[in-house]
């Protein structure tokens, strides 16, 4: 069994799933799992364009909470697949709003990583009195410095991957490496735009972990996996759908009272552990911790363990904040 596995709660089969029908183009995949009746909790998750499964039932205690997972608009089990018509961060908010009144739920635990923590803290500002708690984890709050650091700035630590993302393109579009791949990805060669998708997930997804990891590699960044990935990252990049470049951290005023925990790897190479420092900042009420050896991803171990050990003090004392 693999440190992994150690740190995470046992294999868990959902108890229900269904479709939700959210307009007249997007219908959601989502899944329930855990005690029907737990206190519930919504996990939203990375990308965007990424997707949710088994793995990512199991940073819960089965038997004390009703875990709600679905696919964002485009993505995984979602359809259509990698469709960018009406889908903005709003649209993904009142997705999550209508997904909880769906199911019956009053208020809820919000656990996000990556995307997903923008999602949450987007989500948790636009309705806190839904919201019992945050986790977060590898904080991505959406500014321009950060899209320039994934764009440009991880060739300063991944060159050799850079190069194979870069040099897709003519040199004289790499001023502008946004606009190359978003010619490419909506394109009419599909054969050209799967091939830009691919060197575009494979670029993001090999600098997620502190070491390589080709089983994460191949879950991520291969197939319909690899096309919803970087369509959607890709549509999400241009949109930039804040009125400002600092909105997150602008409003938290609207969170400040509710209890949170965020954990980021030291060596994040995608999302640098500075948005951490940002938001911890702005939020000194945050509960927050960086784990010295490890990168982006949730399946670090040590990140896994910092994520576990948060939703099982909420499990304990109904708070994920750390001890003192």
């Amino acid at each position: 069994m693999s440190e992994l596995d150690d740190t995470l709660h046992p294999e868990i089969e959902a108890f229900a799933a269904g479709r939700l029908r959210v307009d007249e183009i997007h219908e959601l995949h989502y899944e329930q799992c855990g005690a029907p009746d737990g206190d519930p909790v919504v996990y939203l998750h990375g990308g965007p364009g990424a997707s949710t499964g088994p793995l990512d039932r199991r940073f819960f205690d089965p038997a004390h909470f009703r875990v709600v997972l679905f696919d964002q608009r485009g993505a995984g089990r979602s359809t259509p697949a990698g469709d960018l018509r009406a889908n903005t961060i709003e649209h993904l908010v009142a997705d999550i709003e209508a997904l909880r009144r769906e199911l019956g739920i009053e208020r809820w635990h919000v656990f996000g990583g990556s995307w997903g923590s923008t999602l949450a803290l987007h989500y948790a500002e636009e309705h806190p009195g839904a919201i019992k708690s945050l986790v977060l984890r590898g904080i991505w709050l959406l500014r321009q410095e950060e899209l320039d650091w994934w764009l440009y700035g991880m060739r300063a630590l991944f060159p050799e991957l850079w190069r194979d993302f870069a040099h897709f393109v003519s040199e004289e579009e790499r001023g502008d490496l946004l606009s190359a791949y978003w010619r490419r990805l909506t394109g009419p060669d599909e054969a050209l735009a799967r091939e830009a998708a691919q060197r575009w997930a494979t670029y993001e997804c090999s600098a997620c972990t502190l070491l390589p990891n080709q089983d994460y590699l191949q879950a991520f960044a291969s197939g319909d996996g690899a096309w919803n990935l970087a369509r959607l990252e890709a549509h999400y990049f241009r949109a930039r759908p804040f009125a400002s470049d600092a909105q997150l951290l602008e409003r938290i005023d609207r969170i400040r009272h509710v209890p949170a925990f965020a954990v980021h790897g030291r060596y994040d190479a995608v999302c640098p552990v500075k948005n951490l420092d940002d938001l911890a900042r702005a939020w000194p009420e945050l509960s927050w911790h960086i784990v010295p050896d490890a990168g982006h991803s949730s399946r670090e171990p040590g990140i896994a363990r910092e994520l576990v050990a948060a939703t099982d003090r909420i499990a304990r004392t109904g708070s994920p904040v750390r001890p003192a």
